[in-house]
């Protein structure tokens, strides 16, 4: 085996080496579309426990890497998971979603955020990422994750998921001093425990700010690019080479704004076409994603005929495979299996069209 060989695929995509194909994973691929994770969940219908506990996040992330052997293994686990670990407090609902109570809304409440101290709240971190590190060996990159401060801060300020955000923009728009010393303190906090999660095992780490396509430009440049540019910088003064992902759901709005958050890859969803991706990221930011999540509903030439697409336009150069955001529950698996198939032989693909 050569020295090259003995480095995932996913890494030598974010270090820009030419490659044949792609590496190809999927946000979301431990979940609710495989039968042996419902099955699971039937049996542990706590999602904290699931999440929180080593062995089941081990079994669930490691479900997807039996089925399919994708080139990156993420950590099953939720961006709220920290939050505890500051004094924020949350529980996950299955039918409705997280739940923070009380939601954040007072600076006295802001000033009760502590220090993130991850080997004492967050200890089964470690035993997963290390545990998929061994289980995956050089076969795939493991991936950690995290919530960005604006995303995790939305959470907190509206206490659930929101369609409107009128707490969490009412707090931007009238009291914007008490919302940059929250985010002050998520960012640090989120910097501290990526750094933890490389230290435990991660070799890439995705930050999700979900809700910040939800910003104007002007807001999020404001709000929310500001502490996505602290926690990389600070990630990026200890751990340099570890390859940072940024997503953002409904991100055409503000998307020449992610570039200049500092990280290595950009997550693209799929209401821009990648050729215009690349074409405004610059050749210096790769990127991942672009495809539809609900093209895998679709039929098998459709599904090949979208990632054949995808990687023409994303090049050779720099470039993950994924979808455009989570895989959709009810996703028939051999779908995805499909998914999975054809992009790991897409060099024999190209060769023939």
């Amino acid at each position: 085996m050569t020295a090259v060989n003995q480095v995932p695929l996913l890494l030598r995509a974010a270090r820009h080496e030419v490659l044949e194909r792609p590496p190809v994973w999927m946000m979301r691929q431990a979940g609710r579309y495989m039968q042996v994770y419902r099955d699971l969940r039937d049996k542990y219908p706590s999602f904290r426990d699931r999440s929180e506990n080593a062995d089941l996040a081990i079994e669930i992330s490691l479900q997807p890497w039996r089925a399919f052997r994708p080139d990156g293994v993420i950590m099953f686990s939720d961006i709220l998971t920290p939050l505890p670990g500051m004094g924020i407090p949350f529980d996950i609902i299955e039918s409705k979603g997280p739940i923070i109570e009380p939601p954040i809304r007072t600076q006295a409440q802001i000033d009760a955020v502590h220090e993130l101290d991850p080997e004492t709240a967050l200890p089964y971190i470690r035993t997963i990422l290390q545990t998929l590190r061994q289980e995956v060996g050089n076969d795939a990159a493991v991936l950690g994750f995290v919530g960005s401060p604006w995303t995790l801060a939305a959470y907190a300020v509206e206490g659930k998921t929101s369609k409107s955000y009128t707490n969490i923009k009412g707090m931007a728009f009238s009291e914007p001093a008490m919302l940059h010393t929250l985010l002050g303190k998520l960012a640090d906090n989120i910097a501290t425990y990526v750094r933890y999660q490389i230290d435990c095992g991660a070799q890439v780490v995705q930050l999700f700010d979900s809700w910040a396509g939800q910003l104007s430009p002007m807001d999020y440049r404001t709000f929310a690019l500001p502490y996505q540019q602290r926690v990389v910088q600070q990630v990026k003064q200890t751990h340099p080479d570890t390859p940072l992902i940024l997503y953002i759901s409904g991100s055409a709005g503000v998307f020449d704004l992610m570039g200049e958050s500092g990280v290595d890859i950009v997550s693209v969803d799929w209401t821009m076409d990648m050729a215009e991706a690349r074409r405004r990221l610059g050749p210096n930011i790769g990127v991942q994603g672009n495809i539809d999540p609900a093209i895998l509903f679709g039929s098998q030439d459709l599904i090949r005929d979208r990632i054949l697409d995808t990687i023409k336009k994303a090049g050779n150069r720099g470039h993950i495979l994924n979808l455009g955001h989570g895989i959709l529950p009810g996703t028939p698996e051999e779908n995805a299996a499909y998914f999975f198939e054809t992009a790991k032989n897409i060099d024999k693909l190209l060769a023939t069209v």
